[in-house]
């Protein structure tokens, strides 16, 4: 990801804080991390780590466009997918979980990791992020190779 897109992407990440000023220096001279609403912007889907990462790449090897923004939380062992702002939507599944409006979602800046948190595809400051259709698509496809392959695991 070059500079441009990295500040694009920074622009586009900070508008979703109270202060984006703020925001921008925390990720600069503070720890890395800002909280950042979502349900404005985009909402969050996050799932279990395995789960996530196979998703993510059966999303990578289709012909659709490149995914859209993915965090990482490596303590949590979490996935986070952004997604468009849908106040009605209905994530059900073990281990989902949707932050909409009213959630907070700590976000490290576009261009490194902070704490335990990284992205595994930043934003390009365009506003692009996962098509719902698709992303459950995929998380239904990871669900299933998981649920053959953990009983090889437990043999």
């Amino acid at each position: 990801m070059n500079e441009v897109m990295w500040d694009r992407g920074v622009e586009w990440l900070a508008a979703a804080a109270k202060d984006p000023r703020i925001c921008k220096r925390d990720w600069d001279q503070g720890e890395g991390i800002a909280l950042l609403e979502a349900g404005r912007y985009w909402d969050v889907l996050s799932v279990p780590d395995r789960l996530g990462m196979l998703a993510l790449d059966l999303l990578w090897q289709s012909a659709r466009p490149v995914p859209g923004p993915t965090l990482v939380d490596t303590a949590a062992h979490r996935v986070g997918f952004f997604l468009p702002p849908d106040p009605g939507s209905r994530w059900i599944g073990a281990g989902l979980r949707h932050a909409g409006r009213g959630s907070w979602v700590a976000v490290p800046p576009p261009y490194r990791p902070a704490r335990f948190v990284e992205w595994l595809v930043p934003p390009d400051g365009t506003g692009s992020l996962h098509a719902p259709v698709t992303l459950e698509l995929a998380l239904r496809q990871a669900n299933g190779t998981l649920a053959v392959l953990t009983p090889l695991h437990t043999q």
